[in-house]
């Protein structure tokens, strides 16, 4: 009887039929190709991986970043959607999340004439020095006008102050002295007309100017909310600004109630040595060495009630309360209030209230003890950038602000950056000059989607251009927004949803050369790109593209199907792509149709082979060779792994397999009659013990859309010499299969023996 090799071609084809895809693989999972100098792609169980720490994460993990210090200390950085954490040497899991909460306080600020210092009174802050605040209401004083981000310095427990900066840093003094005084913005609405008479004194604005309303407002019908440009200027007091929509009625409104509205943030860290005293929108300042997050708001009446287990205190001020914070209750009667509780609910309002579990129901009281809450909680992300500027983390959770933490100054969280901007889609650290690159970026808190932003060379607390700094921004003209950025080789990169841009540094003037280098080849989502050896890779919309010395190029992809028409077009942000370059590989993982968002599947391209695979296997967030060794992935289980350290997965089996398409036995319409198969693979690790078992299937059809017949599995060992499956057909696929604990297996050339076998 005649024998034959099973020799198959490089690389899985999904968009080929079976039978089309003769002698070639069709599917597969858990695998990978090394290269053979024969030009052949040899198919082989994927490595395993295993904890890189014991915790598991509370929250899915969306980003990973590693670093070290100046003390070599290690460090992996994990943005999760509760927060974010750092792992220090493999061992120690701590909270680095920034730590804020919004108050709007009574109307409360002083000034003095001939200074530029400004007290602001928020019974029971407690604010410390090194604190900061954003102040999303203009606050018109003493002829000041306060909008944006301050630095905080202490007074008492019930007062502090902030300092009045112009857009470039320099002191503006305050006209006249004040006491607990302030206005806020109040809008008059007249019926039937889209103008509104927008009041604030001293405000300082020309026609053309943007007036950026923070807080939703709604006057005679219509909601006052985003970026207004000033039509005309009355007077020092008043403006005109136009909405999108006519009024419905007269009415007079201030915004926030006639409150300001202040978000407070933990001050921990100090700024790098380089940096100074800063610059933003109407005022900021520098930081100074590390506090802890301590302390909060203190409220000495307040009442309380519960229903079962729940208790509710309530208390006369509008506070937003995070979910998560922690409640100091003590003096009070009964006993049981006193004692540490967690928010687990909150309401704003005229009257603002807690919720938090007790142990048992207490019934109605009146508090007349101290009631202390631990303001201070991170609240939620649906993503973070993470990058490091020196030893420095810098986090952003997307859409808020931009954070950094040092971690060799005894800061325990990470703090805002001073002056930067208040809304981000996303940022990266860029060379050569080191600067933040802020991308869906803000000057007035509203956020830009095309709008790129940068701080100056070696200080992110510098954000406005100057003759003296390098701080800028530019606006991409051209798609809907920015949906991502990275500092690729040699460049930045940016992408819209219908391109890709380059940062080319270049020093002043412009600082930064942005220009156009591909059309038609936008990002499909925010973490859908990575660079290996110089070359960087992405998804778009319907198509896989590289960018190399030569361009922008589209990839083939023969499993094109497997991805773009399974993949969720509403979750598309949720995609990941890794890289690993000790196999010169480049995943997508992505969520599928009914997988609610997890990205539970991926494809896998080998830049040195040009081929691809794909499989089954959650990875929320990804980083390639680090500091930390190989590469790191998160499970969507909330366990942290590290790749190729373990033939299994986390010390289960893995399910790695190939198929191949059908196989034509014989020219023309004769069936074949197989009826033994010689086995050759590699067993084991060089070196190591040969001990995996591999399992063979069969699947026998006449036609190609037949259901097939199967043959099989039969389990082979190095051992096996060879399994007779004695099947009969025109048409055989074959799979190849293993998952036994601590094995690993490439295939070789299998031979089979064979006969024809008549017509029918």
């Amino acid at each position: 009887m005649p024998h034959a090799s099973l020799k198959l071609i490089p690389g899985v084809d999904q968009n080929r039929t079976p039978a089309l895809n003769e002698a070639a693989i069709s599917e597969s999972n858990l695998i990978r190709f090394v290269p053979d100098r024969a030009g052949m792609a040899l198919p082989q169980k994927l490595g395993g991986w295993t904890r890189y720490f014991p915790t598991t994460m509370t929250a899915v993990t969306r980003a990973l970043w590693a670093w070290a210090d100046t003390n070599d200390d290690r460090y992996l950085s994990i943005g999760t959607e509760d927060g974010v954490y750092t792992v220090q040497n493999g061992t120690t899991l701590r909270s680095r999340s920034p730590q804020s909460y919004i108050a709007d306080p009574t109307m409360s600020f002083t000034t003095s004439s001939g200074s530029n210092e400004v007290e602001i009174s928020d019974v029971g802050s407690n604010v410390l020095t090194y604190d900061s605040i954003f102040l999303s209401t203009h606050v018109a004083i003493g002829g000041l006008v306060l909008f944006g981000f301050y630095t905080c310095e202490a007074s008492t427990t019930d007062r502090y102050s902030i300092f009045s900066k112009n857009i470039i840093g320099s002191p503006v003094n305050a006209t006249s002295s004040v006491l607990n005084g302030g206005t806020v913005t109040t809008f008059t609405s007249t019926n039937k007309s889209a103008s509104f008479l927008t009041q604030l004194a001293g405000h300082n604005l020309a026609v053309g100017d943007t007036f950026p309303v923070l807080i939703p407002t709604t006057v005679g019908g219509v909601v006052i909310y985003g970026n207004y440009i000033v039509r005309s200027v009355i007077d020092a007091s008043k403006f005109i600004i136009v909405a999108d929509s006519t009024a419905t009625s007269v009415e007079t409104v201030s915004i926030n109630g006639g409150r300001p509205r202040i978000t407070y943030y933990a001050g921990q860290t100090a700024l790098p040595p380089s940096t100074g005293y800063g610059m933003g929108g109407y005022g900021s300042g520098g930081y100074g060495t590390g506090v802890t997050a301590t302390g909060g708001r203190t409220f000495s009446t307040a009442s309380a009630t519960t229903a079962g287990t729940v208790a509710t205190i309530s208390f006369t001020g509008y506070y937003d309360i995070p979910v998560g914070s922690l409640v100091t209750v003590s003096g009070v009667t009964p006993a049981g209030y006193n004692g540490s509780w967690t928010v687990t609910s909150s309401t704003v309002g005229p009257t603002s209230s807690i919720s938090f579990s007790v142990p048992s129901p207490l019934g109605g009281q009146i508090v007349s003890g101290v009631l202390t809450v631990n303001t201070w909680a991170f609240g939620t992300a649906s993503d973070w950038s993470l990058d490091n500027w020196g030893e420095y983390l810098i986090a952003n959770p997307t859409d808020k602000e931009i954070f950094y933490w040092n971690p060799n100054d005894g800061g325990a969280y990470a703090t805002v950056v001073p002056n930067g901007p208040k809304v981000n889609e996303g940022c990266f650290v860029a060379m050569p000059e080191r600067q933040i690159i802020a991308y869906g970026s803000t000057f007035t808190g509203i956020k830009d989607p095309l709008l790129v932003r940068w701080c100056d060379i070696g200080d992110f607390t510098t954000w406005v251009g100057t003759v003296t700094n390098q701080a800028g921004s530019f606006r991409i003209p051209k798609g809907s927004r920015i949906v991502g950025g990275m500092q690729g080789p040699q460049q930045g990169l940016l992408w819209t949803d219908l391109g890709v841009w380059s940062m080319q540094y270049v020093n002043l003037p412009f600082v930064w050369s942005i220009n156009e280098i591909g059309s038609g080849c936008g990002l499909i989502g925010r973490k859908a790109s990575t660079a290996m050896n110089g070359v960087v890779y992405w998804m778009g919309q319907s198509q896989f593209f590289m960018l190399s010395g030569g361009g922008v190029q589209s990839i083939p992809c023969p499993v094109w199907d497997v991805v773009f028409q399974d993949i969720d077009m509403d979750q598309v942000d949720k995609i990941r792509c890794a890289a690993n370059s000790r196999f010169a590989e480049i995943s997508w993982f992505y969520p599928t149709i009914g997988s609610a968002g997890v990205p539970t599947k991926y494809v896998k391209f080998n830049t040195l082979l040009n081929q691809w695979d794909y499989g089954t296997m959650t990875r929320t967030a990804w980083i390639d060779q680090s500091v930390l060794g190989a590469p790191i992935g998160s499970g969507g289980n909330g366990i942290i792994y590290q790749h190729e350290t373990s033939t299994d997965a986390d010390g289960s089996a893995m399910n790695s397999y190939i198929q191949t398409g059908y196989f034509s036995l014989q020219d023309g319409d004769l069936k074949t009659f197989v009826d033994q198969l010689w086995p050759d693979m590699k067993w084991g690790y060089y070196g190591g013990t040969p001990s995996a078992t591999v399992k063979i299937t069969f699947y026998v059809a006449d036609y190609a859309g037949q259901t097939p017949k199967i043959h099989g599995p039969y389990s082979v060992t190095q051992a096996t010499q060879y399994i007779t499956p004695r099947l009969r057909g025109r048409l055989v696929s074959i799979r190849v299969e293993s998952n036994d604990i601590g094995s690993f297996w490439r295939i070789g050339n299998i031979r089979y023996r064979l006969q024809p076998d008549g017509k029918y």
